[in-house]
């Protein structure tokens, strides 16, 4: 599976998810208040390259295979920042598959760090 690239994501794209998840923190439209906190700009929510990491998974595996997800936010993501998101295969097992997943900014950063375990068919 190739990877996901998006980006560079813009002001627009964070205050779209941010309508969408209903999370209304002012940290992440705001540029006065995300100054006033001592970040460069607004960021973006964590979440929003959650999904852009569960886009690549369920595109890759199939969303109605899904067994488990998560995440670790490790890095800021901002306006400007383009993400990439991709993952390899870590165990096979009778009816389902490992993945560990990364979603990396244009710098080398990994902002999101994810693992998965999809169903699979049986004789794989």
């Amino acid at each position: 599976m190739s990877p996901l690239v998006v980006g560079p994501l813009t002001r627009t794209d964070l205050v779209k998810y941010q309508g969408a998840s209903g999370d209304f923190n002012p940290i992440h439209h705001d540029e006065t208040f995300a100054r006033d906190s001592g970040l460069p700009a607004p960021l973006a929510l964590g979440m929003l390259q959650a999904g852009f990491l569960a886009t690549w998974a369920t595109d890759a595996f199939g969303a109605e295979n899904v067994r488990a997800f998560r995440v670790r936010f490790a890095a800021r993501v901002f306006p400007g920042d383009t993400v990439t998101c991709d993952g390899t295969v870590t165990a096979r097992r009778p009816g389902e598959l490992d993945v560990e997943m990364t979603c990396t900014k244009q710098d080398g950063t990994v902002a999101v760090y994810g693992w998965a375990t999809f169903a699979t068919e049986e004789d794989e």
